[in-house]
């Protein structure tokens, strides 16, 4: 998303982010990953239960679409950080409107499975 955001920027919209983990562990993804956007902390996993947002398991590693996604990370120069305090919950994509209107919502199947930033972007009018 770093990549994207004044792609985002220019049609008016702000980025976030939500993850796992205390402050410490935001910091540190926050200087290893380059973002400037907000990071938000939700250590108990408070926001993902509410979006509904799942866990995987041990069998999600050995999927083809999970080996796939590792090898586009690999060939993108991105690498893994330090695991989180929940390693197999899972993440989603959500474009949200003002108005409290929900403009998008992608809820990830295993690790990998990201919306596009191309249906991120033609879901914002």
């Amino acid at each position: 998303m770093r990549e994207h955001e004044q792609a985002f920027r220019d049609k008016g919209v702000a980025l976030a982010a939500v993850g796992l983990g205390d402050r410490n562990y935001a910091r540190m993804f926050r200087e290893e990953t380059g973002i400037a956007f907000p990071l938000l902390i939700d250590e108990n996993r408070e926001a993902y239960r509410a979006a509904g947002l799942k866990s995987a398991n041990l069998l999600h590693l050995l999927r083809s679409e999970n080996a796939a996604a590792r090898k586009r990370a690999r060939a993108g120069g991105h690498h893994q950080h330090k695991l989180g305090q929940n390693p197999f919950q899972l993440g989603g994509s959500f474009v949200f409107g003002p108005g409290n209107v929900d403009r998008f919502a992608h809820i990830s199947q295993t690790f990998g499975d990201n919306a596009t930033v191309t249906a991120l972007l033609e879901a914002i009018p």
